[in-house]
């Protein structure tokens, strides 16, 4: 028989728990399904234990560095691999357990761990147990995707749930894709001790960004010894005498790696959900095709997060739930068109972008202005010692309201935010620019980056 309840939540994400939770509260009797740990990708496999990484690596390269800074340490830099993935682990543990007890004690919430498939449109099968609901919400996530590349069946792989149960350092990081998830992997690792060597098929590294991003960022850990090949149309594996030969160039040498880290992107968890036996839409690349309130082709069914391609960030899915709780439980109207495109790169320094890149404005043809200023004019900058990268900033022409801003620099990660808001509250530039910042940080040359505003050529 049929269990029925109110709401049924498939998937443990950044935006199922939440919503979940509002349901409850709300009076709805609602279940929410998880088939892995609760936390989905960000706690368990991303965010968290990434960054929780990162500041491991940032440690060793600062102490690395001490001398810049007039501090003296005794001896080489040693990285205890072990230590670093238990203090990972525990990070991940702290996040998990408090998901844990807050949707453990949430009254009308139930629970089940299992794997949820549909088997019409609002009733799915989980456990052996039929569950039905009249509102449904779908938050599966996505998964790394494996490229078709000639060998990869042959040599063992890395991906980015695996690289986070290393223990050791390896000797020879290959990784191919030279994007946003390789590029933090590289640098990370490259801080930990291993010789790393990034792979791209396209012309330049996170082609997403406008070459003058690309170029900064390459320099940028090529100064921390990593390797990169970019333009690698000849990508192919191999095992060679115990190693992992990566052929990037039919004219080339080959890379002669000990690991190998896919980051090629990743897919929607969409395949083994029975949408089609629901009648739920998807695209070509598995996404559930959905509208600006993030409903599906099936009245009362919502696709949420990683799985309805309107995005693939932890602050994306957490603001699909906070449009869909809101035009549910508060009236707000609230539509994921709304909101503006906005995250950061992870790499020391970060890039923060929010916006329009200098490419998508020229493209759409719109009268703009462009204010440059390098990161050695930052006084914060040039006192930590950390003057790598540069602001850019693109304004409207005609209205001043800023249409793009691409931060790549120390702290760039939280100061996108000063431009983000101002341009969500759709206010000219000249707010920012009229406005007193605290000296001295980063965010005080932003009136000064506005000030050099000039005709985008």
């Amino acid at each position: 028989m049929d269990e029925s309840f109110d709401a049924i939540v498939i998937g443990a994400g950044q935006a199922g728990p939440s919503l979940a939770v509002e349901c409850a509260q709300h009076g709805l009797r609602s279940v929410l399904i998880e088939r892995g740990p609760l936390g989905g990708t960000c706690v368990n496999v991303g965010c968290i234990p990434t960054k929780a990484l990162v500041a491991s690596a940032r440690a060793a390269q600062v102490a690395r560095r001490a001398a810049e800074w007039g501090v003296r340490l005794g001896g080489d830099v040693q990285v205890d691999m072990p230590a670093v993935k238990a203090r990972k682990d525990a990070v991940v543990d702290h996040s998990r357990q408090g998901l844990e007890r807050w949707l453990g004690s949430t009254a009308g919430l139930e629970l089940v761990a299992g794997a949820a498939r549909f088997v019409d449109a609002h009733t799915v099968e989980v456990n052996g147990r039929r569950l039905t609901a009249p509102k449904i919400f779908v938050n599966v996530g996505g998964e790394a995707a494996r490229p078709p590349i000639e060998g990869l069946d042959r040599v063992p792989t890395l991906d980015n749930r695996s690289i986070l149960e290393l223990e050791h350092v390896p000797e020879h990081l290959a990784i191919i894709g030279g994007s946003y998830i390789g590029l933090e992997f590289a640098q990370m690792y490259r801080r930990f001790g291993a010789q790393v060597t990034v792979c791209e098929m396209a012309p330049r590294l996170i082609a997403r960004e406008d070459n003058d991003v690309s170029a900064a960022v390459q320099t940028i850990l090529e100064r921390e010894g990593i390797a990169v090949r970019t333009g690698a149309q000849c990508l192919a594996v191999a095992p060679r005498d115990g190693r992992i030969a990566v052929s990037t160039s039919c004219r080339s040498p080959d890379v002669l790696a000990t690991h190998l880290l896919l980051a090629t992107g990743r897919r929607p968890n969409t395949a083994d959900l029975g949408l089609q036996a629901a009648g739920i839409a998807t695209d070509a690349r598995g996404n559930i095709v959905v509208n600006g309130r993030l409903e599906t082709s099936v009245a009362g069914v919502w696709a949420l997060g990683d799985c309805n391609g309107r995005g693939a960030f932890t602050h994306t899915a957490y603001n699909d739930y906070e449009i869909v709780a809101g035009n549910l439980f508060r009236d707000e109207q609230r539509q994921a068109s709304d909101r503006i495109a906005a995250y950061a790169l992870f790499i020391d320094p970060p890039l923060g972008r929010a916006g329009l890149t200098e490419r998508e404005v020229r493209e759409r043809g719109t009268p703009a202005l462009v204010g440059r200023m390098p990161m050695s004019r930052v006084g914060r900058a040039r006192e930590a010692g950390e003057t790598q990268g540069f602001m850019k900033v693109l304004v409207d022409a005609g209205s001043g309201q800023i249409l793009g801003a691409s931060l790549l620099g120390l702290n760039a990660d939280e100061v996108i935010h000063t431009l983000l808001d101002t341009m969500v509250a759709r206010q000219p530039y000249t707010t920012l620019r009229r406005t007193m910042h605290v000296h001295p940080t980063v965010s005080e040359l932003i009136p000064t980056l506005l000030g050099s505003l000039r005709p985008l050529q």
